[in-house]
């Protein structure tokens, strides 16, 4: 019988965790045990925490809860390989990419097949958003997915996440916006937001960045922003220009001081992580346009219907791929292996003691770890 680990997240108080170790349960005819080998841990992550019941983020791998305590489990993008199946079409030894576990393991039910790609039909799934759903089959992926896998768990989720921003701000002619405003754009998705309005939009108004002045160097470096405005520092920007406001931290102070500073010329105010995730405080009503969640997978389903399915993806994945390459000299991948080192480094997460610079991998493989055994 195998052993599974996985690190458990109180989804009300985020930097109490559990890792528990479980005996791993047989298959049933359709299902494939999957191991997971890496994957990547960012800011991202929190986001997904703190929008994990109104987007449903807790659903994909829900939790039993024992002892009063609210557990779940916060996905990542990562790297994983089948290693039993009992499923046609799906052999053991298949590298796959996608949504997954704090985990060692985990079961899935392939469906939809296609040579490049399955879907996890698990009953408790159907309902949730497809985009989160599917897997990549890596074998017969372009060389250039598999030098770049590290990337691929790191950066690609957040940059298809600024990908299709930038195509939704566009889809939209900007709402007649001179300057877009994007909040923590030392963030994965604000930077690279920031750098498809530049390269695949036709935006000819101002982007403005905010950020920590221990980030603004960091942001600099990149070169996609016409001004940088550090916290603390927001009469800088020109209030006289109408104004889109992109926010990536969920700092509800933050987004109270913009409101009431632009005023009417805020014409739109779009919510996407959650960086500053304890600083969400809500001011009630503000003047400016109405705060609105911005929700990725709307905005491909509509892309889907205007350009055929997976164009929006296929393009955002190779701008996406274009940008790691460009900005692989400021990102230093670190390697941690374990559970417990998973959960060390969320905390830190959590406390937001981690460089932007700094692309967290957890690695769980076998030889490094030595939990998924066989006893």
């Amino acid at each position: 019988m195998m052993k599974m680990q996985e690190l458990l997240i109180d989804r009300d108080n985020y930097r109490n965790t559990k890792i528990i170790e479980t005996k791993s349960r047989p298959l049933v005819d359709g299902e494939v045990r999957v191991a997971i080998d890496k994957y990547g841990l960012t800011a991202n992550n929190v986001s997904y925490a703190v929008s994990g019941d109104m987007i449903g983020y807790w659903k994909y791998y829900p939790v039993d809860s024992n002892n009063g305590v609210n557990w779940g489990k916060v996905p990542v993008w990562g790297m994983a390989d089948i290693v039993e199946s009992k499923c046609n079409g799906v052999e053991v030894g298949e590298r796959i990419y996608g949504f997954l576990p704090m985990s060692s393991e985990v079961i899935m039910r392939p469906g939809k097949m296609k040579a490049a790609s399955f879907v996890d039909i698990a009953e408790h799934r159907k309902p949730l958003p497809e985009l989160y759903n599917g897997y990549s089959r890596t074998a017969g992926e372009p060389a250039l997915y598999k030098t770049l896998e590290n990337e691929r768990c790191l950066l690609f989720p957040l940059f298809m996440t600024g990908y299709v921003l930038a195509d939704f701000l566009a889809d939209n002619n900007y709402w007649g916006a001179e300057q877009v405003l994007i909040g923590s754009v030392s963030s994965k998705t604000g930077f690279s937001m920031a750098a498809f309005l530049n390269s695949e939009t036709n935006f000819d108004g101002k982007l403005v960045g905010l950020t920590s002045p221990r980030n603004e160097a960091f942001v600099e470096s990149l070169g996609d922003c016409q001004q940088i405005v550090t916290y603390g520092e927001e009469s800088e920007i020109d209030s006289s220009k109408k104004t889109a406001y992109v926010d990536m931290s969920g700092n509800g102070e933050l987004r109270n001081i913009l409101h009431n500073y632009l005023g009417d010329n805020m014409v739109r105010s779009i919510g996407v992580g959650a960086t500053h995730w304890e600083e969400r405080r809500s001011g009630g009503k503000m003047p400016g346009a109405k705060p609105e969640f911005f929700f990725a997978p709307a905005q491909i389903g509509k892309r889907n219907k205007d350009w055929g399915p997976g164009v929006l993806m296929q393009r955002a994945y190779a701008a996406g791929a274009q940008l790691a390459n460009r900005t692989s000299d400021n990102l230093n991948v670190e390697f941690l292996n374990g559970m417990e080192a998973a959960r060390d480094i969320w905390i830190e997460i959590l406390e937001n003691k981690v460089s932007p610079k700094r692309g967290i991998m957890v690695s769980l493989k076998k030889q490094n770890t030595g939990f998924y055994v066989n006893t």
